[in-house]
């Protein structure tokens, strides 16, 4: 049969000639059916296997009709969030509401409900009382236990209990989904599934559960911030399908919630099965009058090669969901798929990325992991890497060496990120070398975070001078090739760990780069991470330590502006800043300054028979601009250089911000 969309009303039924659907999902998400998406890899897996799936996408929640448009399936539904956590999608870190939803037809904002996980199975149950619920995605994952929530500020219960659910499918779930399946397709009841890996369930008594290790009860974590974050720990302990331990967490003894074992890794022939299946890969034709869905346009020509993440920052939440094992697809599987890419009218040449998590991971961090797991109490990468660590760049060389060799292939760019510690760690430099000539489009984004060595202790990103070394390295091997390209970096505020000291260390950092980010990212306290872990306790979990934690959101402010000085409408909150962190001394004209003395106007007038001018009454500065200074405006005034890209708005010109990761480390 020739390859269709799933069927998202009656009369797609018909047509396949169904009276029931085996299996109907609920998605947050518009109906995209592509391998970048959750959903779509979830029910075409199912289909794979013989089961009728059905699409409800974006219902409305206020309308029980909307839920029963597929009737009642035979087997169960299956409720995802989408493709981010629903309050993610919403808001912002400073908690205003998005814009736009670049999974929604158009981009229109408010298509699903906030926590949408629990609204929608409150919903099934609402008109369907005893359907079996399995929920799954990545809110839901990382909601699986007692858990920190940003945006109600206070620690929430597992979205089990709160959404009725019967069942959670955490991580990847290809391997759980097809076993829960096959499980009530035999007439298992689906509160007798509790022997899944990579489920969680709910239990009244822990009389038949064996081998757990108990977490304290919420009640406890409720009254002791201290007892959470240790109690965080053994879950992030717990999250490795070979040594990690069954999790129950009890609530109030009334009830209690069972965590199981992640479950393996897939290998490479199943990594292949998955991606081959017969996606439409595009959005569902009904969108096309509303707009389509924006979120197609970055992964539509892009590859995905690997899962899981070695790197562990503290702020991701890529161990709790996917894993620290890598799991990587065959060539054939990558070549045949972008042998379809050729096939799409809208194709241009150029393969938009080929990655994952980490783009350059395409082996296990050592050869034990494969069969004995991820350490628990060590890292592969962080503080340094580990004397087992296999650095090797060879297969992802072949990979992109073959792609770049296809007929039609123009460019094979790399835009999911590498980890520069791991390009170092290998002794080699030939993947530096290829990067730099073929796969970089002027611009090279990598992610340092921070440049303060105690705050990137605390992200679990290496020392400040790995990052320096790679830029030395990165700029030297341009300049041997000839070439003018950049570094972007990424840069976070307000991390846990970041005093006043850092913050203003971070912003002389960019002064002497003088570069001026367009964006900044302020640490977003996302459920499950380490870092959210800090930001709610006070305290490393890893040590227990205790963490200064920036959480007042005018320091957060100061934290924020400090990064982009040089914006006039930060000038207040970079002045107050200076002040609180006794550094007025960079408040001046001199060459190291961050801003001018501000007198009669909002950047201050020198006095042109003295050059000297005043903040405030504070201490005078008689040091005359110099060369390569930034202008009143706060753009800097030195030759524009062609290729970044990057340009600020001053006024009604715009001028272009040189990257000057090229001058020096």
């Amino acid at each position: 049969m020739k390859p269709d969309y799933l069927p998202i009303s009656r009369a797609d039924m018909s047509r396949r000639g169904w009276n029931q659907c085996d299996f109907v999902y609920v998605c947050g998400d518009a109906y995209v059916d592509h391998p970048s998406f959750g959903h779509a890899i979830i029910s075409r897996l199912l289909e794979s296997h013989g089961y009728k799936v059905g699409i409800i996408a974006q219902p409305d929640w206020k309308d029980q009709k909307s839920i029963a448009v597929l009737g009642r399936p035979r087997l169960g539904f299956l409720v995802s969030a989408g493709n981010m956590d629903s309050m993610v999608n919403h808001y912002s870190v400073s908690k205003k509401q998005r814009s736009e939803d670049a999974y929604t037809p158009g981009g229109v904002m408010g298509r699903r409900p906030d926590y949408a996980t629990v609204v929608y199975c409150n919903l099934i149950r609402s008109v369907y009382k005893d359907s079996p619920i399995v929920i799954g995605g990545i809110e839901a994952s990382l909601r699986r236990l007692a858990h920190y929530d940003y945006w109600s500020d206070r620690l929430k219960r597992s979205i089990l209990l709160d959404s009725q659910a019967d069942l959670i499918s955490y991580g990847m779930g290809e391997r759980s989904m097809i076993e829960i399946a096959d499980a009530l397709d035999s007439g298992i009841h689906i509160k007798d599934i509790t022997f899944v890996d990579g489920t969680v369930y709910r239990t009244k008594s822990l009389e038949t559960v064996y081998d757990y290790e108990l977490l304290p009860d919420y009640q406890e974590l409720l009254g002791d911030r201290r007892e959470y974050a240790r109690s965080f720990f053994t879950q992030y302990q717990n999250t490795d399908p070979f040594t990690g331990r069954r999790l129950a967490e009890p609530y109030g003894g009334q009830v209690y919630v069972v965590q199981n074992p992640p479950a393996k890794p897939l290998n490479q022939e199943e990594m292949d099965r998955v991606y081959d299946l017969p996606y439409m890969r595009n959005y569902h034709p009904s969108y096309e009058d509303q707009g389509g869905i924006p979120a197609i346009r970055e992964v539509k020509f892009s590859l995905i090669s690997n899962r899981g993440c070695f790197g562990a920052c503290s702020f991701c939440a890529l161990t709790f969901h996917q894993g620290r094992i890598i799991q990587t697809r065959s060539h054939e599987s990558l070549l045949k798929e972008a042998e379809l890419f050729k096939e799409e009218p809208d194709f241009k040449g150029y393969i938009h990325d080929v990655g994952g998590p980490t783009a350059n991971f395409r082996y296990p961090a050592c050869g034990k992991q494969t069969t004995k797991g991820a350490c628990k109490n060590r890292q592969c990468l962080f503080p340094e890497p580990c004397k087992n660590l296999k650095a090797d760049h060879g297969d992802y060389l072949e990979l992109l060496r073959k792609l770049r060799a296809l007929p039609k292939v123009k460019k094979v760019f790399i835009r999911s990120g590498i980890r520069f510690d791991y390009v170092l760690a290998d002794p080699g430099r030939t993947f530096l070398r290829e990067l730099c000539e073929h796969h970089v489009s002027g611009q090279l984004k990598v992610a340092p975070e921070h440049v303060a060595d105690p705050v990137l202790k605390r992200m679990g990103k290496p020392e400040n001078q790995v990052y320096r070394r790679f830029v030395r390295e990165y700029n030297e091997m341009n300049q041997k090739l000839g070439k003018k390209q950049y570094l972007v970096p990424y840069l976070m505020s307000s991390h846990p760990g970041s005093t006043m000291k850092e913050a203003v260390e971070l912003a002389e950092y960019l002064r002497d780069l003088g570069y001026m980010p367009e964006q900044v990212q302020d640490f977003y306290p996302t459920p499950s991470t380490i870092s959210t872990c800090m930001y709610y306790t006070g305290y490393d979990c890893r040590t227990m330590e205790k963490v200064y934690v920036p959480t007042n959101p005018h320091e957060k402010a100061m934290q924020r502006a400090l990064i982009q000085y040089r914006n006039p409408k930060n000038y207040d909150l970079v002045a107050e800043a200076l002040r609180l962190a006794g550094r007025t001394d960079l408040i001046g004209f001199g060459r190291k300054c961050l801003i001018r003395p501000k007198d009669g106007n909002p950047y201050g007038r020198r006095d042109k028979r003295t050059g000297t001018g005043s903040f405030d009454g504070g201490k005078e500065s008689k040091e005359p601009r110099g060369k390569g200074s930034r202008n009143l405006r706060g753009v800097q005034t030195a030759e524009k250089d062609r290729g970044t890209g990057r340009q600020e708005k001053t006024g009604k010109k715009k001028k272009t911000i040189r990257n000057v990761h090229k001058k020096k480390g």
